[in-house]
């Protein structure tokens, strides 16, 4: 059978604080060894994932923008599939809405329900990298979005609540992940990860897919896959939100529970 791996990235495979995936290596080493592919799955912006798919010598799949669009490398699968379009080496199956429009959404919203909203549109390099803890340069990466605004909110539940009914009230969608809610449109990360995971089954037959996250957005991901594990956030707490009964929670924070579920869960795959 072939193992399929999909996992988050901020606060799951790197570290909240330090952005590294150092503690990860040794199960990132394994799962090279053995042929499994490593798909990143996350909110993060294609020009950010980039980064990691050259550091770590990727030539799978990943997923952007909370399912914003999956790029599949050229010529990956021997199969059809429909494609919005094609870039660089990619083929890319665009699942979300433009950010132009996510961005005229959240703006009018801001405008007309008085609400203390700053998204990263509204925020220069130096500002992202100040808030974020990211370089001047992995800060850039950030705003270089296509199908996902990542935004603060001030305020308490309750100006939460009227955010959440007018994002819905527009026809979209919103997701909070470790750091900064997200206004995105008829897509998530369970979505983008049904069909790749369907890509792979007409391509190979039979797969187990694992997934790992450590916050609410990566639900429909560990709800879409046959091992969910949920890794510690930074404060040492698995995410009060999630409390389906049948996803794994590791102990270890970020890259340690990481690479302790990873190697547990592959260590009877030749």
């Amino acid at each position: 059978m072939r193992y399929i791996v999909f996992t988050d990235l901020d606060g799951t495979l790197i570290d909240h604080n330090t952005y590294s995936y150092d503690a990860a290596k040794p199960a990132i080493v394994e799962l090279k060894e053995k042929g499994i592919p490593l798909i990143f799955c996350t909110s993060k912006t294609r020009a950010e994932i980039e980064v990691y798919v050259r550091e770590l010598g990727s030539s799978h799949p990943f997923i952007s923008e909370n399912g914003g669009a999956i790029f599949i490398p050229r010529d990956y699968f021997d199969l059809d599939y429909p494609v919005s379009k094609t870039e660089g080496d990619y083929d890319v199956i665009e699942l979300g809405t433009s950010y132009d429009t996510l961005r005229h959404v959240l703006l009018n919203i801001r405008t007309h329900e008085n609400m203390d909203i700053i998204g990263f549109g509204d925020m220069d390099d130096e500002d992202v990298s100040k808030d974020t803890g990211l370089d001047i340069g992995s800060a850039r990466l950030a705003k270089m979005r296509d199908y996902d605004e990542a935004f603060i909110l001030k305020g308490d539940e309750n100006t939460a609540g009227r955010l959440k009914e007018k994002i819905r009230e527009h026809g979209l969608n919103y997701t909070r992940g470790g750091r900064y809610w997200h206004i995105l449109g008829d897509n998530d990360k369970g979505k983008a990860v049904n069909l790749l995971a369907g890509l792979y089954r007409r391509e190979y037959g039979e797969i187990r897919t694992i997934g790992l996250g450590d916050s609410l957005n990566d639900l429909p991901m560990l709800q879409a896959v046959d091992v969910p594990v949920l890794v510690q956030k930074h404060n040492g707490e698995h995410d009060p939100r999630i409390t389906d009964p049948g996803i794994m929670r590791v102990a270890g924070i970020g890259p340690v529970g990481w690479n302790i579920a990873i190697k547990e869960i592959i260590s009877s795959v030749s």
